[in-house]
Formats: structure tokens, sequence, C-alpha cells
């Protein structure tokens, strides 16, 4: 939702800022969602006494969390706070941009092969025809596919250039404007 926020047909007009805090502020809801999954899976790892940090899902999991912590804090800092200089904000952007994208198809990466990894603990025959399989299964293959529909979707929103937010038609209401001076 956070990337689509610049794409919506009433975010094109007007102000920029309303639409930056908003896609910083659900971001950052992703992020304490994420916070909480984790330690909800740190806890239920602990607690059941199975290792963490021992698979696929998890290198990838954690690494998707650590960019999009680093992503935050980034896009925070360069496009929310008016310290940053309006070329260091140009320079900055193509790769913010990018690294979202980056970001979204790791999340996608996580949660399918999260899916998998479930599936092959919980599935213990893996020989049965497909419509002998258990409901579970069909309905994990399912999501595995909607998530990667979801993803595949979003990301070609976000390259449609039809969609994007004008440039050159707003200014950018973030930078505080420069304090003027009482001298000649």
């Amino acid at each position: 939702a956070a990337a689509l926020v610049y794409r919506l047909p009433f975010s094109r007009r007007g102000p920029k800022l309303p639409w930056k805090v908003l896609h910083g502020a659900l971001a950052l809801a992703a992020f304490a969602l994420t916070a909480l999954a984790l330690a909800a899976v740190f806890g239920f790892h602990n607690a059941r006494g199975t290792p963490n940090m021992y698979s696929l899902h998890s290198w990838l999991g954690l690494a998707t969390v650590l960019l999009f912590c680093c992503q935050w804090f980034a896009g925070f800092a360069s496009f929310l706070l008016p310290w940053a200089p309006a070329w260091l904000r140009a320079l900055y952007k193509p790769v913010h941009v990018f690294f979202g994208s980056a970001i979204l198809m790791l999340a996608m990466a996580s949660c399918v092969s999260g899916i998998n990894e479930k599936l092959f603990f919980s599935l213990k025959n893996g020989t049965a025809a497909y419509a002998h399989l258990p409901p579970e299964a069909v309905f994990a293959n399912t999501l595995g596919l909607l998530i990667l529909l979801f993803g595949v979707l979003v990301l070609w929103a976000l390259a449609k250039p039809d969609w994007k937010r004008p440039e050159a038609d707003t200014a950018d209401t973030r930078q505080v404007p420069p304090l003027q001076c009482c001298w000649p």
C-alpha cells in the first residue's frame, strides 16, 4: 500500500507533503507489524525448542526486514526531514524506488518460501495425486499464487510511467523555506 500511494489518481495534484507522510506512515505501520511477527516467531521457536534462522525462508525474511528498516530510515532522513538538499534527494530517489521494489520481491520470496516450508513440515506424503491433496495444501498453493500475482501487479503499477506523479507541476513542500533575513 505504501508503494502505491504516489500512483493514486488524486495524489498527483497539490502538495506532496501529505502523500510523503502517508507513504512513510504506512511503511512504518508495516514495519511495526513485522516486528510483532518476528517477536512471535522467535518466541514460538524458542518455546518449542526449534532452532532459529535455519532455513532459506528465515534468511530471506531477516534480509528483507533489515533492508526494509534501512530503506525506511534513509527515506525518512532524505525526504521528510528538512536538512537534505534537493540534489541529494534527486540522487537518492531512484535508489529508493529500486530498493522499494527489490524489498517487495524479497518479501514475496519470503512468503512463498515460508508457505513451502510449512507444507514440507506438515504434509508427509509428497506422492499423492493433486486431487487427493489435503485442503490446506490447496489453500497454501493458492495463497502462494495470489501473493505472487499481487506482487506482480504492484510492480506493474509502479513501472507504469503514466501513473507516476508528475515531478514538475508542484514544488516539494517538505522542505522548510529558507529564513528571510533582514539584512540588505
